[in-house]
């Protein structure tokens, strides 16, 4: 019997549809986990241990937890049995710093083919942004082994490429220095960068999850395109400081080839391509950089 926790859940399960999510605990994953418990959706979360604090809280929100390790196949397949759908996501174990690449494309591989043995109705595999293209970028072109692969299955699957996640300004969160606002990242202020609000992946993802003709076999996702100099504008709007923005070398990700190689692709390409109009009649009321900074609450650090 599969080892599943239904916590407290008082919701009627008749005729609710059960979608898998591997990494809820997460931010990529939770975003989904709330985009499906906002449509009435029944989730079951594969962890690893549910009795961590994090899966715990999922259950008190009425989710379900499988126990599953992506380094024993038969947890999962067992975890899946039953379920309408799957989403899942991929990172190089440990982090991207760690350059696993190969494990990351073994994790995804291990779950696609759990889903295949599961016969899981739909998966929903969210990659990044330009991995079809042959980025040079490691933990880009793990994500594309794990494409192809999950393609090859013969199995319905819906691929999602994300952009830069806005997310990533609260780790490299702009300074204020003498009453001025700075905002600094490796790339050059003319170049303009695409990017997403996570929420927003779940939105779709949970569209592409429960209405398969709603989004494309295969989409690119971002909300908003800027340069370092119109970033720096919309931090400044937000908190009332004045701003500007400051380019770094790539030199500053020496001991990191692989975050180098990325913001290498972002200047030397036209990098992420999403169709941010063709998104916005997915999500509907898709988050910009402006509108992010609002609902994350989002504050400096002096």
């Amino acid at each position: 019997m599969t080892d599943i926790d239904t916590g407290d859940s008082t919701m009627s399960t008749s005729t609710q549809r059960t979608i898998a999510v591997f990494g809820a605990t997460g931010t990529q994953g939770g975003a989904v986990v709330d985009a499906l418990l906002a449509r009435d959706v029944r989730v079951r979360a594969l962890v690893r241990s549910p009795e961590s604090d994090r899966s715990r809280a999922l259950a008190d929100r009425g989710v379900e937890l499988a126990r599953s390790d992506v380094d024993a196949p038969g947890t999962l397949v067992e975890a899946l049995s039953g379920v309408d759908g799957l989403f899942f996501m991929t990172t190089p174990p440990g982090g991207v710093q760690t350059g696993d690449v190969e494990g990351e494309t073994r994790q995804g591989i291990a779950l696609g083919d759990a889903a295949a043995a599961a016969e899981v109705p739909q998966v929903v595999f969210s990659s990044v942004g330009g991995a079809e293209r042959r980025s040079g970028v490691p933990h880009f072109e793990s994500k594309r082994r794990v494409e192809e692969h999950l393609q090859g299955t013969g199995r319905p699957v819906t691929i999602i490429r994300p952009a830069f996640f806005m997310e990533n300004f609260l780790g490299m969160r702009p300074t204020v220095e003498g009453g001025e606002l700075v905002v600094r990242l490796p790339l050059p202020d003319d170049v303009p960068l695409q990017m997403v609000a996570v929420r927003d992946i779940g939105v779709v993802a949970a569209r592409a999850l429960l209405e398969t003709d709603a989004v494309p076999a295969e989409m690119e996702i971002a909300g908003d395109e800027r340069t370092g100099g119109e970033m720096a504008a919309a931090f400044a709007a937000h908190t009332g400081l004045p701003g500007r923005y400051e380019p770094l070398p790539l030199q500053v990700l020496d001991g990191s080839d692989d975050l180098q190689a990325m913001f290498r692709w972002f200047a030397e390409t036209p990098a992420y391509r999403a169709d941010i109009d063709q998104v916005r009649s997915i999500v509907g009321d898709l988050r910009d950089l402006p509108a992010w900074l609002q609902d994350a609450d989002f504050r400096t650090e002096g």
